[in-house]
Order: C-alpha cells, then structure tokens, then sequence
C-alpha cells in the first residue's frame, strides 16, 4: 500500500512539474557557427575566439538569456552546419546571395558596403592594379562571395581556393599566387600581420554581411533581427569594429 501511495504521488509530481518544463530540458545555450580565421570578424585572440560577429552574437544570447556556445569549423562547414541545425546560426562574414537564400534565412544586414579588395605581394607584385587580374592566379576562401565573383567575371589563371586566409597570405608572400581577393577589413588585418603584403587602390565590389539561420527559424530570426537594429542604433556595430581593427 505505501509503495502504491509513493507511485501515486511520484506521478501526480511529475505532471505538475511537466506544466511548468518536466520531460523537455529547457535549452538554456545558443550555438553560433563561425570560421575563426575572418579578422576583425572572427579571429584568435590567444585560445579565445573574438571579433564583430562575436560580440554580435554574445548581444544575441544575453537578449535571449542563454549562454553562446561557439563552435569553430571551415566556412563551408559552418552554412552546411545552419542547414541542418547543428548551430542555431552562422556569424561569419557571410554575405547575401539568391542562391545561399534559398538554404537559409538571413538577417538584416549589420556591415553593408562592404569593400572587396585586392591583396599583393608588396615587394614583387604581379598584380598592378584591380583592372589586372585576367591571367592571374588568384586566391579566394573557399565558398566566399569573393569566390563566386571571381570565377564569374575573370578570365583567370586559376582560382586558387583556401579554407582560411593565412594560407592564402603565406601562399602569396612564396610567390604561388599572383593576389587575393577579400574583404577590406580583413585585408587590412593581414597586411598589418604581415607587411610584405599590401591592398592596392581601388574596390572590385561592395559587399552585404548577415546572419544566417536554419530556413523558416522565423522566431530566431525576429529575435536576431531586433538585436542588429538595436547595436544599429546604439552605434555599437562601429564600436565593435573599432574595437577589433588595427590604427
């Protein structure tokens, strides 16, 4: 009989607390996929991942009262990983297109006008100017928009295709690649990490960024889009890449 008490009031318990949460665990993280090799955007700083989407994205979750979980993974990786909702969302420098469109949603954009630029090898360029780019081996991140551009309005050489940037800059200070094509701020954070590299003058096209969720996360994407216009308005986007550019 008491056993029989004790199974009542075990199953009485559990359906008041299944009122309030009991039997689903509340997610109390957000998960951002990036690809920590994008400065300012995401970068390294010692063992601890930084940069604009970061603070971004650490915006997102205080506004949702979670805690951001970062996971690190190539570009590629990270759009795949939104798709099929390993990561609630992807900060990384990605850019709107029709085509990522149609796997994704996107946020509002939180960098617009972004510059595409040409990086060369300061001490023997093979590139002159941004018009001088057919025939050459040109170096891209693998998936970018840069990447995309390239391929469909220069007759080059080759399109050399890299998961990360550093790769592409030591590939251009050995003399393997002829230039890069890539973001302004970004190149101007290599060129500082290495000075035998240089941007040349000039834009090759403007560029949009956002945040990417899984297609038909409307509720997320609500959410991230009040917090882009929120940073907005507060000036804390500047701020942000203040904080992580060099003078």
């Amino acid at each position: 009989m008491k056993k029989k008490i004790i199974s009542i009031l075990s199953i009485t318990m559990c359906s008041v607390l299944l009122l309030f949460g009991c039997g689903s665990k509340k997610k109390d993280t957000i998960i951002i996929g990036t690809e920590a090799g994008f400065a300012p955007y995401e970068y390294m700083k010692g063992n601890e991942i930084v940069g604009v989407d970061i603070d971004i994205a650490k915006a997102i979750a205080d506004y949702l009262g979670k805690e951001l979980v970062i996971k690190n993974m190539e570009f590629d990786s990270a759009l795949m990983a939104v798709q099929n909702g390993t990561v609630d969302f992807v900060a990384a420098g990605v850019s709107i297109t029709p085509e990522r469109a149609e796997e994704m949603d996107f946020s509002i954009g939180y960098v617009e006008a972004a510059d595409e630029v040409v990086v060369v090898n300061k001490e023997n360029p093979t590139v002159e100017s941004i018009e001088d780019l057919d025939g050459k081996i040109i170096g891209v991140q693998q998936g970018n928009v840069a990447d995309f551009w390239v391929e469909e309005n220069v007759d080059a050489k080759e399109i050399k295709r890299y998961s990360k940037f550093g790769q592409a800059a030591e590939d251009l200070k050995n003399g393997k690649i002829d230039c890069i094509v890539m973001d302004y701020y970004p190149a101007k954070e290599m060129v500082v990490a290495n000075p035998e590299l240089t941007v040349l003058d000039g834009v090759l096209f403007k560029d949009m960024y956002a945040i990417a969720v899984k297609k038909g996360n409307k509720e997320l994407l609500e959410t991230i889009n009040t917090v882009i216009e929120q940073l907005k308005a507060e000036g804390k986007i500047e701020e942000f890449l203040a904080n992580h550019t060099s003078e």
